[in-house]
């Protein structure tokens, strides 16, 4: 089976959250299961400079007449064939994919990423003569407008199905509506019945009514977008195809976050050989200017800060964490507001808080492997890795009951320590005395040592990897593509 991924970021070339990292591991897992996968990127400039043996598939004028190119090669870094839209006016910018270096959307993201989706589109009517996809998987917002695309292209030779994933919803690409007359839709795509929503431009409402089949991150927040508190004005939409939408849980790519022959971290260890991880410990303490100290959990967090991510929670109850003897370890950047304030929390406990701000992937496999509890308390959470980071490097998951958290994550309540099922610590109500609760159970557990050992071993043990969500992808582009030939 012929399956065509189009995402704007892929690991390890381009990574501003989940999404780079399921779109590097997912190509790979499906050809372990026997699909013909090949990915369609925007050619920004780390993604054309892993670009091998690359050659000129076309020349295009997009629609609001731009002249672009689209190329075909290897991404040596990723081991899959990619097209790549060589349009460097459009692509090689300072900031981030999407941001300006002062945190400003570009103003013309409405055509960097229409453009991936037509291109995306394109290629499903037979663009490339030497390779034919059969599905055309979308991947969040950015690519969101390829199964609109699809919808209104006429001369396809043989049917392709559209397959959209939302990965967050709550981040939709909302544009002007004067915007829409430059992306080559017909007048009747902008309606209550296609991209309109509440007199914008709705990128992710293409997706999710043009698709054939669309899919999420994790079975629990396929439910929960149904609802009004986290459908984020869709929810209507969604129930209505609530038949055409399935769950499937993220994996973990297995080859990166391996703590055996992770090359990022001081000592290897594993499930069966975990000493390697308190030496870890005791590294990045040193290194932090910590208080060197195995009596008591260090916690860890790696997560972009925003007010979605319940940083402000983690804020509120880090006097009671540090009180009981606790460390907190962070990494990440976002909100200046949170930034200023875990800042100031480090400079005035240095022996027991430390702050990045920013990003480093390398920093983050050793707080993983360093730390005891991986804090993840986000108000909600569409799928969420970094609980499966923790979960892979013996770093306790300590969740808010929400999304892929909720199908990840079980409490170490009583019945469940003696069912041999906990793997970690759960808190149901959003709000700072319900986490406090959940960081007690995490004290009192981590002075049970033997208790303690066992729940990291299972925690580690977990199968985590990209197999089972392949082979669930497998069998939905099955059923979506009903009649095609050479199918698995």
């Amino acid at each position: 089976m012929k399956v065509l991924q189009v995402s704007a970021e892929i690991f390890p070339l381009l990574k501003t959250g989940g999404l780079a990292d399921i779109a590097g591991a997912l190509p790979a897992a499906l050809q372990r299961a026997g699909c013909d996968a090949r990915v369609l990127l925007p050619g920004f400039s780390p993604i054309m400079a892993d670009l091998q043996n690359s050659s000129l598939l076309t020349e295009l004028h997009a629609p609001w007449g731009e002249r672009v190119a689209v190329r075909l090669g290897l991404l040596a870094s990723v081991g899959v064939m990619a097209y790549v839209i060589d349009a460097p006016a459009l692509y090689w910018r300072h900031g981030t994919p999407y941001e300006d270096a002062q945190r400003k959307p570009y103003a013309d993201n409405y055509r960097r990423f229409a453009l991936l989706g037509w291109v995306g589109a394109r290629l499903a009517n037979g663009l490339d003569h030497q390779w034919q996809p059969q599905v055309v998987h979308s991947h969040d917002w950015h690519a969101a407008l390829t199964s609109a695309y699809m919808a209104f292209t006429s001369a396809q030779q043989m049917y392709v199905a559209s397959v959209y994933t939302v990965h967050n919803l709550a981040y939709q690409g909302l544009f002007a509506p004067r915007h829409f007359f430059e992306l080559g839709l017909p007048a009747s795509a902008f309606s209550v019945d296609g991209l309109e929503f509440h007199g914008q431009l709705s990128f992710m409402k293409a997706g999710l009514f043009y698709a054939d089949h669309i899919t999420t991150v994790s079975p629990t927040y396929a439910r929960e977008i149904q609802t009004a508190e986290q459908g984020c004005g869709l929810d209507g939409l969604l129930r209505a195809r609530s038949h055409d939408l399935t769950g499937v849980l993220n994996g973990v790519d297995e080859t990166v976050w391996d703590p055996a022959t992770d090359p990022a971290i001081a000592y290897g260890f594993d499930a069966d050989k975990p000493a390697g991880k308190a030496r870890c410990k005791t590294v990045l303490q040193q290194e932090l200017g910590l208080t060197v100290q195995s009596e008591a959990p260090l916690f860890g967090v790696v997560s972009r800060l925003t007010e979605q991510k319940g940083l402000h929670l983690v804020l509120a109850a880090l006097d009671a964490l540090l009180a009981e003897g606790g460390q907190l370890v962070l990494l990440g950047a976002g909100d200046p507001t949170l930034e200023a304030a875990f800042r100031e929390r480090a400079a005035s406990r240095p022996q027991s808080v430390s702050v990045h701000i920013g990003y480093d992937e390398a920093y983050a496999h050793r707080i993983f492997a360093a730390t005891d509890v991986t804090l993840v308390p986000s108000r909600f959470e569409p799928c969420g890795l970094t609980q499966m980071y923790g979960l892979r490097y013996g770093s306790l998951p300590l969740v808010h009951h929400v999304g892929g958290l909720a199908d990840t994550v079980v409490d170490c309540t009583l019945e469940d320590l003696a069912g041999e099922t906990a793997n970690g610590f759960v808190f149901h109500h959003f709000e700072t005395p319900s986490l406090l609760r959940a960081i007690r159970r995490a004290f009192a557990l981590y002075a049970r040592k033997a208790e303690w050992r066992a729940v990291r071993s299972r925690a580690m043990r977990q199968p985590l990897g990209w197999g089972n969500a392949a082979a669930r992808y497998v069998e939905l582009y099955r059923q979506v593509c009903p009649g095609n030939e050479g199918f698995l």
